[in-house]
Parts: C-alpha cells; sequence; structure tokens
C-alpha cells in the first residue's frame, strides 16, 4: 500500500492505540521509516490522544512522567532492515502509555461524575424532606387553627371583652371566650404590650359579691395554643376576668396596681 492507502485505511489509528499484533506493528514501523509523511500522521494522532487525557485526567506527578519516559526511551530497538545500530522510537510504548493514560483519565471523569451526581441527588432528596416536613407542619397548625375557630365561634361560647384599665394601661386589651358549662376559657392577648423582663401576664376569674379572685393561671408556652392564644380549663364559674402583670412565676393574689384590663360576664 501507498501512503495515501495506509492514511485512509485506519491501521495507523490502530497502531496508536496498540490494537494490532505484533506482526501488524512491524510492517507500520517498516512503512513509515519508508514513508516520511506516516511519522508525521502518527505525531498528529499521539499528539491528539495525549491531548485529551490531559483534559480529562488529574495532572500527573513529575516522577510518573519521569517513569514513564525512561520506559519508553528503554524500549528502543535496532533497525534490523539496515543492520546499524541507528535506534529507532518506541512508537508501541507510547501509544501504550498514552492509551493507558486516556483510560485513568476516563476512569477518574466517571467517578467524579457519579460523586457529584451522588452529592446532588442527597441534598435534593434532604431538601424535599424538609419541604415535606415544612408542609406537614403548616397543614398541622391550619388543621389546629380551624379547630380552634370552630369552637370559639360555637353557641357554646360567649365572648367576653376586657378593657384596659385607663390608670395602667389604657391602650391595652383582651377577649375571653367563655363555655360557662364546662369552665373552659380561651384568652386572646394579641392587644396586651409584651411584658417587661422578669413580668407575666396572670389571669384571674372573679366572683363579684363578695370580690373573690382565683387563678386560672399564666400566659406562658404551657397555656398557649395559638400565638397569643392561650386555653385554660377547670376553674370556678366566672363572673368577670382580669388579667394582671406579676412576678415570673405568678401570684397567689392578684397585684391590683399591675390591672392591666378587666371585664364581666354579661348575664343571660
Amino acid at each position: 500500500m501507498n501512503e495515501e492507502e495506509i492514511i485512509a485505511s485506519g491501521i495507523l489509528e490502530l497502531y496508536v492505540c496498540g490494537s494490532l499484533s505484533n506482526d501488524d506493528i512491524r510492517e507500520v514501523e517498516i512503512a513509515i521509516d519508508k514513508f516520511p509523511n506516516l511519522k508525521k500522521e502518527v505525531e498528529i494522532i499521539e499528539s491528539s490522544l495525549i491531548t485529551l487525557a490531559e483534559n480529562v485526567s488529574p495532572p500527573l506527578s513529575s516522577i510518573v512522567w519521569t517513569y514513564i519516559l525512561n520506559a519508553i526511551s528503554s524500549g528502543t530497538n535496532a533497525d534490523s532492515t539496515t543492520g546499524t545500530n541507528e535506534k529507532t522510537f518506541n512508537w508501541a510504548g507510547v501509544t501504550g502509555w498514552a492509551a493507558a493514560i486516556l483510560l485513568l483519565g476516563g476512569l477518574f471523569w466517571v467517578m467524579n461524575q457519579k460523586n457529584t451526581l451522588e452529592e446532588k441527588v442527597e441534598f435534593t432528596t434532604t431538601e424535599n424532606t424538609e419541604l415535606e416536613d415544612q408542609l406537614q407542619n403548616s397543614q398541622q397548625e391550619l388543621l389546629e387553627t380551624e379547630n380552634v375557630l370552630a369552637v370559639l365561634r360555637s353557641d357554646d361560647y360567649n365572648t367576653v371583652i376586657l378593657p384596659g384599665n385607663d390608670a395602667v394601661a389604657p391602650e391595652a386589651s383582651a377577649k375571653v371566650f367563655y363555655n360557662k358549662e364546662e369552665g373552659i376559657a380561651y384568652i386572646d392577648a394579641k392587644s396586651l404590650p409584651t411584658p417587661p423582663k422578669g413580668k407575666v401576664y396572670q389571669v384571674w376569674s372573679l366572683i363579684l359579691e363578695p370580690l373573690t379572685p382565683s387563678s386560672m393561671g399564666l400566659l406562658e408556652g404551657l397555656s398557649a395554643v395559638q400565638t397569643d392564644l392561650y386555653k385554660f380549663e377547670k376553674f370556678p364559674i366566672a363572673e368577670g376576668f382580669g388579667i394582671t402583670l406579676e412576678p415570673e412565676g405568678g401570684s397567689e393574689t392578684p397585684t391590683l396596681s399591675q390591672l392591666y384590663v378587666l371585664g364581666t360576664v354579661s348575664q343571660p
């Protein structure tokens, strides 16, 4: 075959990739010695493989490159066709190392892509789990709100308005949703000012004649059912309600100088 036929046959690519038998390799090397253009074609193919390997694989250390170059250099042999000691470059050695580098680079690339994909899947799974938890919590809060509203809107509850004490907190107010038969009350405290540090609001049920206050509890986390909405039960029948500001932990009797709101239950 002439130069053009050899190039068109694709045998040079197989030679560069190390996929030929020993006899075919020898025939290609003889053709390379005979046709200088074939040597340039092989160099172009080899350069392309090395460039590709460099692009997909991590940088090799200088020690590894030195080892590769020494291995290639040691693979030179005498030209059997001329009978001289002139050395020919070991193209099979070069192509073997290039193929190994290409394979190693490809493996590193695949492993990196796999790790990246696993990280993305893990992140997406975690994000979806958090969103599901948030949705579940929101649905639960909505259900609780609907249940509370249904209770407060029922005919079993009377609404008691507690206006602010002009002498202490004229802008304050509160609402009590009161079920007399069951002794249950919901306190809407959103219109009460935030208590100062070390203080807490305490709710009192009142008997008016004679004036007898009984503590229902504190406006704090234990009695909260929604934001600024508190539930109290199992207290005596009330003719009125009051809310005072007390030291943390509450008081046995109301501090009347800190009475913020007060209101009476309307009689049927």
